[in-house]
């Protein structure tokens, strides 16, 4: 077993990152669960763009987004992805690359539900990735899906979760002369166990 103790300390990488996670909240001025997310399409280009973090399960990472969206697309076909946590505050990253699985259920549901009223009628509204013609047919679109989904809007059956459960998590620290520390936790699946290796910076 490799040593390890600091901010690098514990058997459970998703405490780790949730630890991290917590601190980058009290110290980033804006979205510390913002994270790079990278997909790959039908050829095989890669595609990134940040999204937001909205849950470090016991097993895996959440996030939500349009099922139409072309990350979804992406997502569905390759059914695998990598992200990154940066904290530029704390000076550390958690690199994740892993299995893709929807949330389409009432997690999904109840965080939907959670949402501000007018975040929830802009998923009604926004044919994501795709062209529109100017952002006044954007907020027509709004106002009319205002009108037609009330106070409390239901999930659209176009929206929901994605789950990455990772087969390896690397978390990074900046050190001084860029000799930084680097921990890789590397498994087959989620029922195998971890194997951790100090990585050359």
């Amino acid at each position: 077993m490799t040593s390890r103790d600091g901010i690098f300390a514990g058997d459970d990488p998703f405490a780790i990152a949730r630890r991290w996670l917590d601190e980058a909240t009290a110290s980033e001025p804006n979205d510390a669960n913002a994270m790079a997310l990278a997909t790959v399409d039908a050829e095989g280009l890669p595609d990134v763009r940040l999204v937001l973090l909205k849950e470090i399960e016991a097993d895996a990472f959440v996030f939500y987004t349009n099922y139409e969206s072309a990350k979804a697309q992406q997502l569905d076909l390759a059914g695998k992805a990598a992200l990154v946590l940066h904290w530029k505050s704390l000076r550390r990253q958690i690199r994740v690359r892993g299995l893709v699985t929807r949330e389409d259920g009432p997690q999904a549901d109840s965080y939907f539900a959670s949402r501000p009223l007018q975040s929830r009628i802009g998923a009604w509204s926004s044919p994501q990735s795709r062209p529109i013609a100017s952002r006044e047919v954007l907020l027509a679109e709004v106002a009319r899906q205002g009108l037609k989904q009330g106070l409390n809007p239901s999930r659209p059956p176009f929206w929901g979760g994605y789950r990455i459960r990772p087969v390896q998590i690397e978390f990074w620290a900046d050190g001084a002369f860029r000799l930084h520390d680097r921990f890789k936790w590397v498994r087959k699946d989620a029922e195998n166990a971890w194997q951790i290796d100090r990585l050359a910076p």
